[in-house]
């Protein structure tokens, strides 16, 4: 069964940064493609960053130059860095995965951004 869970949210102010992490089980982590996605209020869910096996990455026009993807494959954890946060970025974000053709993913964490 793969699990994800996510962490490291919270209520911070505008221009701080936080580092969600979101940890893996049940899945060979390493060769996974991972995703972070993001929920505003009443919003859609949109996706933020991905990370491919290999360490290559995309992200979002919107948080270009102020988050960074990373994974560490000995931990089975996928991280997102957000720096220089704004207004904006206040969302509930979710870690998510395909995996043998089912898609997973976490109960999400809560990053509320203020002025």
């Amino acid at each position: 069964q793969v699990h994800l869970v996510e962490s490291g949210g919270g209520s911070v102010q505008a221009g701080d940064s936080l580092r969600l992490s979101c940890r893996t089980s049940g899945m060979n982590f390493k060769i996974a493609r991972m995703n972070w996605y993001r929920q505003p209020p009443g919003k859609q869910r949109d996706l933020v960053a991905s990370i491919s096996a290999d360490g290559s990455t995309n992200y979002t026009d919107s948080v270009k130059g102020r988050f960074t993807i990373s994974r560490n494959n000995a931990w089975n954890t996928v991280f997102l860095q957000m720096n220089s946060l704004k207004l904006e970025d206040t969302a509930d974000y979710y870690c998510q995965t395909t995996w043998k053709s089912l898609s997973f993913w976490g109960q999400g964490t809560q990053v509320t951004v203020s002025s």
